[in-house]
């Protein structure tokens, strides 16, 4: 009997595509756990614990080896810059980032940017060689523009209608976003035959798609 892993999962439209994908690699999760409200949730004959987590905090959990693997979105990893391995690109919930705007948006003296990822945007227009203000936000990006808190924001795109239902166009795109597998550096080494076997098996199924 192998050692118990910690897995990080993310709440979310991203757990229901991880937990699918684990599924088809032979790793039988429970289909009530999709439905749990637990935050803790032990799978002993899969010799596995999900900590279910926000997915902003998944990173976090892992570098600090209180789960040993998670996944997670590419957008977060560089956003939060936790130390840690990324193992697997596990190619599912794809979208983008991008700066998005009014469609009559032109360049003023003033320009400000809201976020949610206020590292990604300043590393981004620092590159550009523009300089901007970066406005923090948690929630309804959108709603910057159209109330005058910025001009433009930085958001991911998925299928870009909400953008459209508020009158807001894509103006660049700065990076794709897919899932990763990452994992925990002192894990990755004290158990890493449990945590290869669940790479080897999720691998199998990329390749496969």
């Amino acid at each position: 009997m192998g050692q118990i892993i910690k897995v990080a999962m993310p709440k979310g439209r991203i757990y229901k595509k991880a937990s699918e994908m684990f599924r088809i690699a032979g790793i039988n999760i429970p289909k009530d756990v999709d439905e749990s409200r637990k935050l803790v949730i032990p799978l002993p004959d899969l010799g596995m614990e999900f900590i279910m987590a926000k997915p902003v905090d998944v990173p976090t959990y892992v570098e600090y080896g209180v789960a040993d693997i998670g996944v997670v979105g590419k957008d977060v990893l560089l956003e939060e810059k936790r130390d840690v391995y990324e193992l697997l690109d596990l190619g599912i919930a794809r979208c983008r980032m991008s700066v998005i705007g009014l469609p009559d948006w032109k360049p003023g003296i003033q320009q400000r940017v809201a976020t949610k990822y206020p590292n990604v945007a300043s590393q981004y227009f620092r590159e550009q060689g523009k300089q901007v203000e970066v406005i923090k936000l948690n929630g309804s990006i959108e709603l910057a523009p159209l109330i005058g808190l910025a001009d433009r924001i930085v958001d991911m795109v998925e299928t870009g209608q909400t953008l459209r239902e508020n009158g807001l166009v894509e103006m660049e795109s700065i990076f794709e976003i897919t899932s990763r597998l990452i994992a925990n550096r002192v894990s990755y080494r004290m158990k890493n035959s449990e945590i290869q076997a669940v790479c080897d098996a999720l691998s199998k199924v990329i390749e496969g798609e």
